[in-house]
């Protein structure tokens, strides 16, 4: 199609609020053709999608048949949704859970999995909103991100009272870097990714966090983080930890009996995690003999599976002070696991769990002694690795998660009692 054709798009053009309120009001009424020519106008609709997708959009799973019904969505970072929702299915009496995920590269399971373009197409939001409404009596909105695409808004704030008037009871749950403030992260960590940054990334992801902050102090419901970090931005918010399938995970290849160990690195976003400092030290060993370094990135995640229980040693990252997703599938695997964790978080891991956290603590300055110490007492870091497994099945298998929710779950009111 030539240029003289093609759709321009209107976006630039800031209106206030109130006028965007109403504008979206009106795209609800209109006629469905109508309202995806001007989304597509406006950009909004870059690429309307194809009859496939739609079908794929609308494959709605089947509601719970039990008296408190869950919903998630629509983030499902790292899987966790979708865990979450099993975790509720096998652990909480008289509940289930059923999650929904914009479809990603990675490929996490999901009960409904929506291509962008559907997510984006009005007569999927019209349709996703009279499913949500009928079936559900508890909606569990990851991310700050619109559980029914963008019908009232880009963030999840605009639909937040339409899901209330509607019966259903809300709560809100942050995955990381959609709460987490960066320039609040740069006073507290020296090697934080966000010191001394005013790239387009860190700009974006300031403006975002600070409105998601802004939404859990003001938001009236539960809130809950993934990660005990974040506590550090949400107080009030309540831990539902990650969760790792541990026998998904149990590995039985033997850890650091190779002459020269086989150490992964795996991460989301290679800046975040500091992975220059990474690359740095593991680059040098590896062209020196010294161990076998896999880095991978923007791969399926069933690459990720087989190499970290292949590995004999897992570098989570470096700068961050925490510990996520990729930490825990090492530790579940039973490989030895390196990340920059940090004294606050232990503290409140072993306040929370009782448990110390056995992840084996590094910086970007003690990196290279701390995987020569490792070379060097191979039966010590073993020891430590061992740790790994039962951990995580404390910790992390979803009962802990299971029970935050369910805690909430049982003590809201059904829609008909409200």
């Amino acid at each position: 199609m030539s240029s003289s054709t093609t759709p321009q798009p209107l976006r630039g053009r800031l209106l206030p609020e109130v006028v965007r309120d109403r504008v979206r009001g009106l795209r609800r009424r209109l006629p469905v053709p109508l309202v995806r020519q001007v989304d597509r106008r406006l950009g909004a609709t870059p690429v309307l999608p194809t009859p496939e997708e739609l079908a794929r959009a609308a494959a709605r799973p089947e509601p719970p048949r039990t008296p408190v019904r869950l919903w998630i969505a629509p983030a499902n970072f790292a899987g966790q949704g979708h865990a979450w929702a099993r975790a509720v299915d096998e652990h909480v009496p008289g509940a289930g859970a059923r999650c929904m995920a914009v479809e990603g590269p990675h490929g996490f399971a999901a009960d409904q999995v929506v291509p962008a373009a559907a997510y984006r197409d009005i007569a999927w939001q019209k349709a996703q909103e009279r499913y949500v409404l009928a079936s559900y009596t508890h909606v569990l909105v990851e991310a700050g991100r619109p559980v029914l695409g963008t019908l009232y808004g880009r963030t999840c704030a605009g639909e937040l009272p339409r899901l209330r008037q509607a019966g259903g009871v809300v709560g809100l749950i942050s995955h990381g870097s959609d709460l987490r403030v960066p320039s609040r992260h740069a006073e507290r960590f020296q090697h934080s990714p966000f010191r001394g940054s005013d790239d387009p990334l860190t700009a974006r992801l300031e403006r975002n966090a600070l409105a998601q902050v802004q939404l859990f102090e003001t938001f009236d419901g539960p809130t809950f983080v993934s990660t005990p970090d974040l506590l550090d931005d949400a107080p009030r918010a309540t831990w539902c930890p990650t969760v790792v399938d541990p026998d998904r995970w149990a590995s039985d290849t033997p850890v650091l009996e190779r002459p020269r160990p086989r150490v992964v690195h795996v991460p989301s976003r290679g800046r975040l995690k500091g992975s220059a400092h990474i690359d740095a030290v593991l680059t040098d060993l590896h062209e020196r003999g010294g161990v076998d370094y896999v880095r991978l990135e923007g791969v399926p995640h069933t690459t990720v599976q087989r190499e970290v229980r292949a590995a004999d040693v897992v570098i989570d990252q470096a700068v961050m002070g925490l510990y996520g997703v990729s930490a825990l599938e090492g530790l579940a695997a039973g490989r030895l696991v390196l990340g920059f964790v940090g004294d606050r978080v232990r503290e409140r891991v072993r306040d929370l769990t009782g448990l110390d956290v056995p992840i084996v603590e590094i910086t970007p300055e003690t990196l290279a002694d701390v995987l020569g110490s490792t070379l060097d007492d191979r039966d010590t870091a073993r020891s430590r690795a061992t740790l790994g497994p039962a951990f995580v099945r404390e910790v992390h298998d979803g009962r802990r998660s299971a029970a935050v929710l369910g805690a909430w779950l049982a003590t809201s009111p059904l829609p008909s009692e409200a």
